[in-house]
């Protein structure tokens, strides 16, 4: 029974591979490396050697607006399900679309806004209440799960923290998926199993916030380097 659930998730996987590439935009070119798309795909880059990424704005964070100057604006915003914030002090009001925005941009949206009835505005933005960075496991490992991202993790200390490898794991061909867009996760095999007998440890990338591993106990076949957020989603799903 075990072994045809797992077809079954081989199935599922295999099947949103082949949705994302019968698109009609053309798909991006098999890369094993992960390396960055060409210029004509509709998603320009990889995201994968970005070691030091800014937090993005999510729904349900709370942010607090401070004008120095004109204390009279300040107030404290929530994000809401929709991603925009309401301010107050404009005519009518108005609403930003903040989601996936850092700090930084949304300093510079708030900025360009206010600059329509305040001079020159100076404008403080603290996160007050946010979801904390995480990463999750989940396959052939001793404890996979959501686990807080502390700090700079890599791959192999994301798999340590997730209690290590269970027998008959695929170490060489360890999945990292991270979601580029609302519609697209990127995957990138990592060969755990070459670095460890080598020692060479240059290869073992960076968590990111959200970032997903899954170690396979099968060998899964040639994995697409993108992939719809639809399969990730039944990847995810006990078996």
């Amino acid at each position: 029974m075990k072994n045809t659930k797992k077809l079954a998730f081989l199935s599922a996987v295999v099947a949103g591979v082949c949705i994302c590439r019968a698109a009609d935009t053309p798909a991006p070119a098999r890369d094993p490396d992960a390396k960055a798309l060409p210029a004509t795909s509709p998603l320009p880059g990889a995201s994968f050697p970005d070691r030091t990424p800014r937090y993005k704005i999510g729904r349900g964070d709370v942010i607090e607006i401070t004008f120095p100057r004109v204390p009279e604006f300040t107030q404290t915003v929530t994000v809401q399900p929709d991603g925009f914030v309401t301010l107050k002090g404009l005519e009518d009001g108005a609403e930003l679309y903040v989601v996936d925005k850092s700090v930084p941009q949304f300093k510079d949206m708030l900025r360009t806004t206010y600059s329509k009835i305040l001079h020159e505005p100076s404008i403080n933005v603290e996160l007050k209440d946010f979801e904390k960075p995480y990463f999750t496991t989940f396959g052939e490992l001793s404890k996979p799960g959501k686990y807080d991202l502390r700090g700079d993790t890599t791959v192999i200390q994301a798999l340590s923290l997730s209690g290590g490898f269970r027998d008959g794991a695929k170490t060489s061909e360890v999945l990292l998926i991270r979601r580029v867009s609302a519609d697209i996760s990127e995957v990138k095999k990592v060969d755990i199993k070459k670095m460890l007998k080598t020692g060479d440890l240059k290869e073992d990338p960076h968590i990111q916030p959200g970032d997903i591993l899954f170690v396979p106990k099968s060998f899964l076949g040639k994995i697409d380097k993108f992939i719809p957020n639809s399969s990730v989603g039944a990847m995810m799903k006990p078996y």
